[in-house]
């Protein structure tokens, strides 16, 4: 079976030494350059590859393309393979069909790495064989390659989720749903929804589909589309008879014995990580995790880089990386769990933002706006006549330098951009790594 991948990096190797080992006909395409680490992953496993072009009569030649999840789907060469009829496939599906472990897989607009991240933790603290991947940690395929995990938990974007045609998880979360990656998605909100709810579509009625009931689209899609799995919520907002709730101080879960523990023991601040740590909780309480372990690892976890990740206190001001806030929604959850008056960096490269879902939030918690970004008018426009302080700054150094001069000890500086960082920075990594190194110089 001839086998090519398009993309060299984590996602793109980690499936060709994956088919490698199976013994099958590899060759990795890649438009751009490869980074030199991976090519010298790809020479150590004698894999076959091309940078800088894709040779396309090679390309639709294959029997299956395993496509990373970067390459947009618009492309050219993701038209022409799919005129062809070609099987194309994502990482995740690829490397699932190559392993009998159970798979938890996370998908939503917001808390996906926080939520898999404590997932894993909840399972690791209880001594089970687990790996990480998706798009957090070690390639998917390469641990299937060379690991024997009894379980894996997976983060999953909705673009993973466009190439999937067998993927069946054995527990299935879809944690939330707002307006995100919709250029990808022709500017329809439903169209990028239900590539989310693609999560469950191979689900039998052995396994299990996690949802929040608080969440408007995804209870709407629920009415119309028909899921085996059994279906568990989770609600900030009201008592269930089965799975996840809060009542008074207190997450409780009803699902075989109850769980319950205090809000206030949790390690993770802020309601959208009460809702997370239920989520966790009930994929804990499916695997048969023990009360007492879930209470462990909820008190035990630390927040995930990049996520509302206090830097430092420099004269009583806080400085609080949230650089993986890159839309409107994730920066919604990081304002409201602000105690303090905010300093709010803001910017990037927009995704067809509207701000008025924060608005309100912004009014109330934010005492400066600090704009970062090659073109920052949108925000200035929409924020003009609703703050009296707006800079506008090109630079992580500029915009550091006047958050500071701005802030007063009990207040907050907030990287939280709203937007995606490839205008100034490589990716949101480079760019809350670049915010601390600011703020610690």
């Amino acid at each position: 079976m001839k086998i090519v991948v398009l993309g060299g990096g984590e996602s793109g190797f980690g499936a060709a030494y994956l088919a490698k080992k199976k013994g099958l006909n590899i060759f990795l395409s890649d438009k751009g350059l490869i980074k030199d680490e991976y090519k010298s992953l790809l020479d150590d496993a004698d894999i076959e590859y091309e940078e800088g072009n894709h040779d396309e009569d090679r390309i639709l030649a294959a029997d299956w393309i395993i496509k990373s999840p970067g390459i947009p789907k618009k492309a050219d060469i993701i038209f022409k393979i799919n005129q062809k009829g070609i099987r194309l496939s994502s990482e995740i599906e690829f490397a699932s069909e190559f392993t009998d472990a159970k798979i938890i897989a996370i998908t939503g607009s917001n808390g996906k790495t926080t939520t898999t991240s404590l997932i894993y933790h909840l399972l690791k603290n209880d001594d089970l064989k687990v790996g990480l991947g998706g798009n957090i940690g070690k390639s998917f395929a390469k641990q299937v390659a060379d690991e024997n995990f009894d379980y894996y938990v997976l983060e999953v974007s909705s673009f993973q989720l466009d190439d999937i045609q067998n993927f069946r998880p054995h527990i299935s979360l879809l944690l939330n749903l707002s307006q995100d990656h919709l250029d990808q998605y022709n500017y329809n909100y439903e169209e990028y929804a239900l590539a989310k709810f693609r999560i469950t579509e191979n689900q039998e009625n052995d396994n299990f589909f996690i949802y929040n009931k608080d969440d408007e689209m995804s209870m709407k899609l629920l009415e119309k589309l028909e899921i085996k799995a059994k279906k568990i919520p989770f609600s900030l907002k009201e008592k269930l008879k089965e799975g996840g709730f809060v009542m008074d101080d207190k997450m409780v879960v009803k699902i075989d014995n109850e769980f319950s523990m205090k809000i206030e023991e949790l390690s993770l601040l802020g309601n959208h990580n009460i809702a997370n740590s239920l989520a966790a909780s009930i994929a804990g309480k499916l695997l048969k995790i023990k009360n007492e372990s879930i209470r462990n690892s909820l008190m035990t976890f630390q927040a995930v880089e990049h996520r509302l990740q206090q830097i430092a206190e420099i004269d009583g001001v806080k400085f609080i990386n949230d650089s993986k806030a890159t839309n409107v929604n994730a920066t919604y959850y990081a304002l409201e769990s602000m105690k303090q008056p905010t300093i709010w960096i803001v910017g990037g490269k927009d995704k067809g933002n509207d701000y008025t879902e924060i608005e309100d939030l912004v009014k109330r918690k934010v005492k400066a706006i600090v704009c970062l970004g090659i073109d920052n008018q949108k925000i200035i426009d929409f924020f003009q006549d609703k703050k009296e302080l707006i800079y506008s700054t090109s630079s992580m150094e500029e915009a550091v330098k006047i958050s500071k001069s701005l802030a007063q000890s009990g207040d907050a500086v907030l990287l939280s951009p709203c937007c995606a960082s490839f205008d100034l920075f490589d990716n949101y990594e480079d760019r809350g790594d670049k915010f601390k190194k600011e703020v610690l110089k």
